[in-house]
């Protein structure tokens, strides 16, 4: 408790000028409530905030404006975010994205902590993370405002400043310092935001939005009773605690509160947390809820498919080819060995891949380490310069001594959470088996040295099962490292601290089966699956838990062509979806049920009659298809002309 005294916001000189801000406010809000009987028994709306907006993709001019609330019930904060009726910013997003995004009745007891960007050009904006490291999209405050929201939350709940970083503040946090884990996250910086504040809402808005907002505050605050949800904490399991392992759990609790992001009806009630086993890799989803029921459902009518796969397959869906042989590849190559026509290879390796003994060369073309135009001579170049490129950089780490690691929190932490993954990272390979294995060392070095190569983003959880595979082919430490870094450029956006990138992805797949199969999205908007969260691991690691280890390099080398479209492993996911329709609309799966029938599809995906699903849905799709996915979504590479969020530093617009 003395911990948490010394970092508190009383000694903050802008949180203390806040104060009477916030108090100002407070008044204002209860002078309004106190007496009116459109909030539920005992409720009063202690904040409210007008304008306050969420950005669903990573283009600029697609925004949400809503009402930003903090109410009180008893002794239970709660935070609500409702987007506004009839504005719309952009002819892309329709009324039912917007209800996607809603935020109902959350408590402050199922907060972790509050992340802070006030840069000195641009907007500010919040980020708020959950118990179990779910982050809700930046919520952008274009009239400011953040200093008063964080003084407002003080006055109700424990709120402390993270002693690692500043703009963090932990809330309900008694712990010890160690236990602080989501202030000490090393994931990458969220993005700023380049754009006009949106316009302005009239003060006087009509009955009908404000009466839907009483209506939808009745229903989303749960009768607490006047007493906060108690919060066990194990310190063993805290200290490991991150975004990626805690978003997996498959639990009412967890389903309950990510599906606050998106769905459009509240559910009441909360479920305990499972503790996982302590052995399991911490991107692994538990295989049963603990209110998941064993007997056999009952089997309803199914809408037909709109898109029948059988005539998908017969009419675009070409059949898969063997793997690329040596033979066959000295054909793409001139005597210098450039690729000839790189359009041809990505094509043939589209559609069957490449045999083992090469891969090396290939990923390393493929990955865009050596480029199409590069010849033998300039890749034997290339390796030997960036070579020592790498061992200048593994030396910055390398050659901290023992003192500086004890003052070096991020460093001491990112090693500790490296080692830890990498000793359960594919260890039922020969290549990875056994104590003491020289490649699982490789492992370690490799991601700490990127950690400092690339010291905004740092580690997070999944890179190490990205690295496996890539190791396994080069077996080399540099260029493993350096393509490793290539397929970060694309996919790095998975890891944002804000979880941008992953949204932009789960907002796409929704679109895209709306558009393919609409019973099938029906289904999931009416069973409280809308948010797609059920194809999160998917999506973060590229299907590597979902396949053998042969058949994830294999559709990583398809993917990595780009050949039909850059992301198409989107398409991978609905091909997934409508292989099972039948079985999951049919037994009436909800999202617990939803979410352990595809954690049980691991190693059991026919990877060729996906990848011709994927084909034929993605010809299919169109420019339709494009349209669904926001420009900038991973795995595409960054754009840059001015229209996109930086990717820079928080502080530079």
């Amino acid at each position: 408790m003395q911990e948490a005294e010394l970092h508190d916001l009383s000694d903050d000189a802008d949180y203390a000028a806040s104060q009477q801000q916030g108090s100002a406010s407070i008044m204002r809000c209860d002078s309004g409530k106190k007496s009116s009987s459109s909030e539920p028994e005992g409720a009063q709306i202690v904040y409210l905030k007008d304008n306050v907006t969420i950005h669903p993709t990573q283009f600029a001019s697609e925004r949400i404006s809503g009402r930003l609330k903090l109410i009180k019930q008893g002794s239970s904060l709660f935070m609500t975010w409702i987007p506004y009726k009839g504005q719309s910013t952009n002819a892309r997003l329709s009324e039912k994205d917007r209800n996607l995004y809603t935020i109902r009745a959350v408590p402050f007891a199922d907060v972790r902590s509050i992340r802070r960007h006030t840069p000195a050009l641009g907007w500010q904006y919040i980020i708020v993370v959950l118990s179990f490291g779910l982050a809700f999209p930046p919520l952008y405050f274009y009239n400011g405002g953040v200093r008063e929201f964080l003084a407002t939350v003080k006055q109700h709940v424990l709120l402390v400043r993270s002693a690692e970083d500043a703009n963090v503040f932990l809330v309900n946090d008694f712990q010890n310092p160690l236990q602080r884990t989501l202030s000490s996250l090393e994931l990458p910086r969220a993005v700023s935001i380049a754009s006009v504040p949106s316009t302005p809402v009239s003060v006087g808005e009509s009955s009908s939005q404000q009466n839907e907002e009483r209506t939808d505050v009745r229903a989303s605050i749960p009768q607490y009773n006047g007493t906060q949800r108690q919060k066990g904490h194990d310190p063993a399991r805290d200290i490991s605690i991150q975004v990626l392992e805690k978003f997996s759990l498959v639990t009412k609790f967890a389903r309950e509160t990510t599906s606050q992001l998106f769905r459009e009806t509240h559910s009441n009630g909360f479920g305990p947390l499972e503790r996982r086993n302590s052995n399991q890799s911490a991107l692994d989803y538990s295989h049963k809820s603990s209110e998941y029921k064993e007997d056999v459902p009952v089997q309803s009518p199914v809408d037909p498919d709109p898109l029948e796969f059988d005539k998908l397959s017969l009419v675009w869906g070409k059949p898969r080819q063997p793997p690329l042989g040596l033979e066959e590849w000295a054909t793409f190559l001139d005597s210098e060995g450039r690729v000839v026509d790189p359009k041809a290879l990505r094509k043939r390796i589209f559609y069957g891949g490449v045999e083992h003994k090469f891969r090396k060369e290939v990923w390393a073309i493929l990955l865009g380490y050596h480029s199409y135009q590069s010849t033998y001579a300039e890749r034997e170049y290339q390796k030997s310069i960036k070579k020592t490129e790498y061992e200048t950089i593994k030396n910055q780490w390398q050659s901290i001594s023992p003192g500086q690691a004890k003052r070096f929190t991020k460093f001491r932490e990112r090693k500790g959470l490296i080692e830890k993954d990498v000793v359960r990272t594919d260890r039922s390979l020969s290549f990875y088996d056994g104590d003491d294995n020289p490649n699982v060392n490789l492992l370690r070095d490799i991601l700490l040295t990127y950690s400092f190569y690339n010291f905004g983003l740092g580690y997070c959880q999944g890179m190490s099962d990205l690295l496996s595979p890539i190791l396994f082919v080069m077996e080399d430490e540099s260029e493993s490292f350096w393509c490793f870094v290539a397929l970060m450029e694309r996919l790095g956006p998975n890891f944002n601290r804000d979880q941008n990138g992953m949204h932009s992805q789960l907002f796409a797949l929704s679109k895209l089966v709306e558009l393919l199969d609409r019973p099938l999205h029906k289904y999931f908007e009416q069973n409280d699956c809308l948010n797609y969260f059920f194809c999160f691991r998917w999506i973060l690691i590229q299907f590597k838990r979902e396949l053998e280890y042969e058949q994830t390099m294999r559709l990583w080398e398809v993917l990595w062509t780009h050949y039909l479209s850059e992301h198409l492993h989107l398409y991978v996911c609905v091909a997934i979806l409508k292989r099972y329709r039948g079985k999951i609309m049919g037994e009436q799966m909800d999202f617990d049920t939803l979410l352990k029938f595809i954690n049980e599809l691991s190693e059991q995906i026919e990877l060729d009659a996906i990848l011709r699903d994927a084909e034929a849905l993605c010809i299919c799709a169109g420019e339709n298809g494009a349209a669904c996915i926001p420009p900038g979504t991973p795995p595409s590479l960054p754009v840059d002309n001015g229209l996109f969020y930086s990717q820079q530093d928080d502080e530079v617009l």
